[in-house]
């Protein structure tokens, strides 16, 4: 089975957050409040089930269940569900690491995906580069240059199986002040 250990290793370091970090983290691992937020601004993570398992500073799980709703005529999860799951274990991680600094923009300028294995069960999706994308936000901020990061994400079974690897390219940018 998935061990969540990675994510909540670091969860109780005396490491010093904002108040708008603690309340990310805090909202983000509330299952109810995730399924509330995927309904009114990513309907499709609503509609297929995802679930956040948890999140960190450190890393970020997500999980994609395997039925009906996820599935492909061919009996394996639909490519695109494992890519946007992918790219939501990558995401929460960089939207925590902007919480508690200057307005900073984020796009996806890069998707690279390698399907290893038919994801004919639930998966789980992991990230594990919190503290680069933090310090690399921290490096756009302070520069005030655009900065890019590869992040990857990889998709696993229950049973350590890995299905997929996910590459997204990130880009981070502080936002001009208006006068």
């Amino acid at each position: 089975m998935i061990e969540l250990a990675i994510v909540y290793q670091h969860m109780r370091d005396p490491q010093s957050f904002g108040p708008a970090t603690k309340k990310y983290l805090r909202d983000v691992n509330i299952p109810w409040k995730m399924r509330l937020y995927f309904l009114t601004k990513l309907p499709s993570m609503f509609w297929w089930k995802a679930r956040v398992m948890g999140l960190s500073p450190q890393a970020c799980i997500v999980r994609l269940p395997y039925s009906w709703r996820t599935k492909n005529p061919f009996h394996s999860t639909y490519f695109a569900a494992q890519c946007a799951v992918a790219e939501l274990s990558t995401g929460l991680l960089a939207t925590l690491a902007l919480q508690d600094k200057p307005s900073v923009s984020m796009l996806v300028t890069d998707v690279h995906t390698v399907f290893f294995k038919k994801a004919d069960a639930a998966t789980f999706f992991t990230c594990q580069q919190g503290q680069e994308v933090a310090a690399l936000v921290e490096k756009a901020v302070s520069t005030g240059e655009a900065q890019t990061i590869t992040m990857k994400s990889i998709g696993t079974k229950a049973d350590g199986t890995i299905v997929s690897e996910t590459h997204l390219t990130w880009s981070f940018k502080l936002r001009q002040q208006k006068n």
